[in-house]
């Protein structure tokens, strides 16, 4: 592994590294067949890897691209494009997407097409109902990495909790928590 300051989106030169973009691309080739239930499932994962391990981005770079994914229209798996493309540019952000993509694609396709000529084969069915408490356990240690500190964001960490609840014990449209969201740290509650 290699081992670089943190970035600070300043096109450094060794953004254009060879070396970077190969670290990304085994890196997120490694994770692709782990990310059962998405990309996301493995923040932690790549959290140690790409800040702790290879120092490839800072702490905040690494929450930001995340976050900036999460909030725009379209897959979820956007954050990796944003990760490569802090850590190493325009190629660290496309090899990022063809290691993450290329071997989990390829496995859910023939996956996918053996599992529909036997889905009334018991041990299919019984394979599938496995998988559930997997992703949500997956999602559960997700979203404690990502959570605020109770020391440095107690607010930030208590509307996190409650929003939690919220999704989970009412019907509420989701839309309308990212709206509270908005105006509680537009009035810098939060």
């Amino acid at each position: 592994m290699i081992q670089l300051a943190a970035n600070t989106h300043a096109m450094a030169p060794w953004m254009w590294s060879p070396e970077v973009w190969w670290t990304l691309f085994q890196n997120f080739l490694a994770l692709s067949l782990m990310a059962v239930g998405g990309a996301i499932t493995l923040v932690p994962d790549m959290h140690r890897r790409l800040v702790v391990d290879a120092g490839l981005l800072s702490d905040a770079d690494f929450t930001s691209a995340i976050a900036l994914a999460q909030a725009a229209p379209g897959p979820n798996v956007l954050f990796v494009a944003l990760i490569g493309w802090y850590s190493g540019g325009v190629g660290g952000a496309v090899l990022s997407m063809v290691g993450i993509m290329l071997p989990s694609t390829t496995l859910a396709l023939a996956a996918s097409r053996w599992v529909s000529a036997r889905k009334s084969w018991l041990s299919v069915q019984a394979f599938q109902a496995g998988l559930m408490p997997v992703t949500v356990g997956l999602l559960l240690a997700t979203g404690c990495h990502l959570a605020p500190s109770l020391n440095v964001a107690p607010k930030a960490l208590a509307l996190s909790v409650a929003v939690a609840l919220i999704v989970w014990r009412t019907k509420l449209p989701l839309i309308w928590l990212v709206v509270a969201g908005a105006t509680l740290g537009g009035l810098g509650w939060v």
